[in-house]
């Protein structure tokens, strides 16, 4: 893969450095108004005095989290003290999307029936029922569509397989009144997208369910929604493109945006332009040893910052969150090449002030599209403009096994960016850290 380390490198500096046993590092809390203090952290490569357990951490994408409860885990997300997440606010884009989706259902409320039977029915396609984003995106569009239903005070994300008639016990039938005629909105089926394999998220998984939804409801799905672009784009070109069934996803991915101009009802981006940097950047801010927000809310020397307007930082979580944007056919032609740097933090570091450093980090499934073809991408423009020499590693989006076995020598990278493949399992990487 691009940047790959060379065998050689990598066995040299691990002959240079010291292999130390341990548990967790220090578990500080960030202060309020600032991400963090100044790092202590150095390059192993250089040095070959800094414990593996010691090193900066950056857990992206999937917040180490109980897949069951979606309680998240201090125990990674403070694995040491340059250790964060960087994602998005998985609750603000879920409620933007469901409100995408109703204000199109509103605007288009004389032709979308497409039986005239006074129901809108729509189809939801689940990635991960343990993943959180999936759950919030699953429950947003509920809660928008009046169709969510609250058990011990959360709305209900299961699937609820088909639902016909309307009588499924993880939804309710919603109402909705438009120019003084009340319709009906029902969810007439759902499921999560997993493969034989057991990968979730699956985008064949998808095309194969609007078949058989489509021979069993027919004319009576009226609208489209998926947790993701992978597999609403699946489903789009399977069926509803053909249809004219508009079609709503999730990632803003480069297909899904250009297809808005053949149909595809919209998408949400969650600013993946700026997660990516962010990645990258926690790592960068703690291997030179400053404060974690350099670069970030503080310009840095090359004039690097961003707003407040497309970023937050929770201490309590140790997090960092990208804010989303709709994208329709109003302004989708802004977003039409989703692997741009954000222009504000676009500029070049010193390599004399900020030397090169190492990075290990993976994908937790190299097919999956947002992370391949748009999240990966952003990386390798923003590893270059940070000076950072990453080794990407892609798993098979399956077992977490697939992506540890390959992170057999810790102790030739100064940093580690991992994308789990479940959110519960952020251990099988920290125990090798922490060997």
């Amino acid at each position: 893969m691009k940047k790959a380390l060379a065998l050689t490198l990598a066995a040299a500096m691990a002959l240079s450095l010291v292999a130390c046993s341990g548990g967790n590092g220090g578990t500080s809390q960030a202060s309020s108004g600032s991400a963090g203090s100044a790092s202590s952290a150095t390059s192993s490569a250089q040095t070959g005095t800094v414990a593996n357990k010691d090193k900066p951490l950056v857990w992206f994408n999937r917040q180490p989290s109980n897949s069951s409860t979606g309680e998240l885990d201090m125990t990674a997300l403070s694995f040491n003290k340059d250790t964060y997440y960087v994602g998005f606010d998985a609750n603000q884009g879920a409620e933007l999307q469901g409100t995408m989706i109703l204000d199109y259902i509103k605007a288009n409320i004389d032709t979308i029936d497409r039986n005239g039977d006074g129901i809108i029915g729509y189809v939801l396609a689940i990635g991960d029922i343990g993943h959180n984003d999936s759950i919030a995106r699953t429950r947003g569009v509920r809660s928008a569509l009046g169709t969510a239903i609250e058990k011990d005070g959360a709305i209900v994300s299961d699937p609820v397989g088909t639902n016909a008639d309307g009588s499924a016990t993880a939804v309710q039938d919603g109402t909705l009144e438009v120019n003084g005629k009340t319709y009906i909105v029902r969810e007439l089926a759902s499921q999560e997208m997993k493969n034989s394999a057991g990968a979730t998220w699956d985008a064949a998984t998808a095309g194969n369910a609007i078949g058989t939804w489509s021979a069993s409801f027919g004319e009576q799905i009226d609208v489209v929604a998926s947790n993701n672009d992978g597999m609403g784009m699946s489903m789009f070109n399977a069926w509803s493109k053909a249809n004219n069934v508009p079609t709503f996803g999730y990632d803003a991915n480069a297909d899904a945006v250009a297809a808005i101009a053949e149909g595809y009802g919209g998408t949400i981006s969650q600013h993946a332009d700026v997660q990516a940097y962010l990645t990258l950047r926690v790592l960068r801010n703690a291997l030179d040893g400053v404060d974690v927000d350099t670069g970030i809310g503080t310009a840095d020397d090359a004039g690097n910052v961003l707003s407040s307007d497309v970023y937050y930082y929770n201490a309590d979580e140790r997090s960092y969150y990208a804010l989303n944007v709709a994208v329709t056919a109003e302004n989708y032609e802004n977003f039409l090449d989703s692997t741009k740097v954000y222009e504000p933090v676009s500029n070049q570091l010193d390599a004399t002030e900020h030397p090169e450093k190492s990075v290990w980090l993976n994908i937790y499934n190299a097919a999956d599209n947002f992370l391949s073809a748009t999240y990966q991408p952003l990386l390798q423009n923003y590893d270059d403009l940070l000076n950072l020499k990453v080794e990407y590693i892609g798993g098979d989006g399956q077992t977490e096994a697939n992506i540890t076995n390959r992170l057999s020598n810790p102790g030739a990278y100064d940093a580690f960016a991992i994308n789990m493949v479940k959110t519960d399992n952020a251990a099988s990487y920290t125990g090798i850290l922490a060997q």
